[in-house]
């Protein structure tokens, strides 16, 4: 497993550009609301410690995991952000109904990064159980929101790079 021995939440802040004049859209699942507030308040800590204004910082919440590439694509439609970063948790049930939420929300966010040229960081967790999201949550394997949040800084960083 990728994140075994790994803690999400670990970066380098000397490598992190600052994020002063950055605004960020974050999209947030109301479903496994237990697990989405964890990553939210993860990626919200990790844009304030890398100079992202609170002020510059917006927060909207959708229904559940495939709504996140529409709420995704009003930010980018609006041109209002520099990013975005789109968080929800899926946990694998008794029937097919994961597969087909977690392939239209990872479609989904991969078309509006193209179609906007906007980057959508991806903070989907897609888990086998209820563990293994509170350990990406917050818990022993760090926070998936945090590594999200970083990763929209970067890539808006880079896109100002050309």
């Amino acid at each position: 497993m990728a994140t075994e021995h790994r803690n999400l939440s670990d970066y380098i802040k000397e490598v992190i550009p600052n994020g002063a004049d950055f605004k960020i859209g974050i999209v947030v699942s109301e479903w496994n609301d237990k697990i989405t507030l964890g990553l939210l308040e993860g990626a919200k800590s990790a844009l304030l410690d890398n100079g992202v204004k609170e002020e510059n910082i917006d927060i909207r919440f959708v229904p559940g995991a495939f709504e996140l590439p529409l709420g995704s694509q009003y930010f980018c439609e609006q041109g209002t952000v520099d990013g975005v970063v789109a968080i929800g948790c899926v946990i694998q049930g008794e029937t097919r109904h994961f597969d087909f939420v977690c392939d239209g929300a990872t479609q989904g966010i991969i078309d509006v990064n193209l179609k906007y040229n906007t980057p959508v960081s991806f903070c989907l967790l897609t888990d086998l159980n209820i563990q293994q999201s509170i350990d990406r949550s917050g818990g022993k394997h760090g926070n998936k929101g945090t590594e999200c949040a970083i990763a929209c800084m970067k890539m808006i960083a880079l896109k100002r790079s050309f």
